[in-house]
């Protein structure tokens, strides 16, 4: 049973109509909350994906949503104003390692000055609690793992990786200026039902079944913490009552990225585990009953060879660490895939 108290929290949500988005805004509306959700519905892929998940969310009582672009600041701050969030999660960003090499200035456009306006609108409404998404790309050329948040993060390696940086250096100066309580994530290779057709199990699932060869990226040697999404946006959800102190004595506890002169901190969603990319795909082949047609590569420009999270810090805050083991979360998409396309 709902209490009448969480029912009355509202929660601003950029990016609905995206994969992750569109899974938190589920998780939330299940719980309660009222939700607004604000999408560019951008083409970077199918937008009749897109356009599906915000029909979903449409179904329940308590979404409602607003297309805009994030650059449109009058039209951005006019929703935020006529909601009034309790708490707002920015999820929306042009997304993609790889496009970023192709296309570097919509990175900016959206992840920089888009954020920008996220932040300014937080500020003036002097919301509970912004929490906004980072990646582990941020990471880059790091090699000491697992992943730590209280490591040093300088060496991003693509354009989006950098403006992920920004985007948390950024928000740790308003947090700073305006005592604005801040929580930025750092997720790690996130898959699962409804995802992106751009991501890597997206694209392995659809080529196998129709017989292509899928790319192999550094010859396979490569890792990944893979994490699912619904244990993802379970992650995120437990942060939105997780806010960010300033310590009065600038004291930080040991492991902890809290900031000593801000309400601000930075936390990792991960699996905590690395998987190797041959035995992610080999799961997929037991999974569809498919031999996959391997074509093998060298590694990507801005690409790196392994990721893993320390997700310590997540669990000290909320008690959860996610846990989906990936042969389980690989069943459930491909289930999802070929329900949805009919394959």
């Amino acid at each position: 049973m709902v209490n009448s108290e969480m029912r009355q929290r509202k929660v601003l949500i950029t990016g609905t109509a995206g994969f992750i988005g569109f899974h938190l805004a589920r998780l939330l509306l299940a719980e309660g909350f009222r939700v607004h959700g604000y999408d560019g519905m951008t083409d970077y892929y199918d937008v009749r994906l897109k356009q599906r998940r915000h029909a979903a969310l449409l179904q329940t009582p308590g979404f409602t949503m607003t297309e805009g672009m994030l650059e449109d600041q009058r039209l951005f701050d006019q929703v935020a104003d006529e909601f009034a969030p309790d708490v707002i999660v920015h999820l929306a960003a042009q997304a993609g390692v790889r496009y970023s090499l192709e296309n570097p200035r919509a990175y900016l456009d959206s992840n920089v000055i888009g954020t920008f306006n996220v932040m300014e609108a937080a500020r003036r409404l002097a919301v509970g609690h912004l929490l906004m998404a980072s990646t582990s790309s941020v990471y880059g050329g790091n090699e000491v793992m697992p992943f730590t948040e209280t490591e040093k993060a300088d060496t991003q390696l693509t354009i989006y990786a950098a403006t992920k940086k920004a985007n948390e250096s950024m928000a740790h100066a308003y947090a700073h200026l305006w005592n604005l309580p801040t929580t930025m994530f750092r997720f790690f290779t996130v898959y699962g039902t409804w995802g992106r057709p751009d991501l890597a199990l997206y694209k392995f699932v659809d080529a196998m079944l129709e017989g292509r060869a899928i790319d192999i990226y550094n010859h396979g040697d490569m890792y990944r913490d893979f994490t699912y999404v619904e244990d993802l946006v379970r992650g995120i959800r437990l942060l939105i009552d997780a806010v960010p102190v300033r310590p009065a004595d600038g004291v930080v506890p040991a492991g902890d990225s809290l900031s000593p002169v801000a309400p601000f901190r930075i936390v990792n969603i991960g699996n905590s585990d690395k998987v190797r990319l041959l035995d992610f795909i080999e799961a997929i082949e037991d999974k569809l009953g498919i031999k996959a047609i391997r074509n093998y590569m060298p590694m990507q420009k801005g690409d790196v060879p392994a990721t893993w999270a320390d997700a310590s810090l997540l669990q000290t805050l909320t008690g959860y660490r996610p846990q989906t083991d990936f042969r389980d979360g690989i069943s459930r998409f491909v289930d999802w895939f070929r329900e949805y396309y009919g394959k």
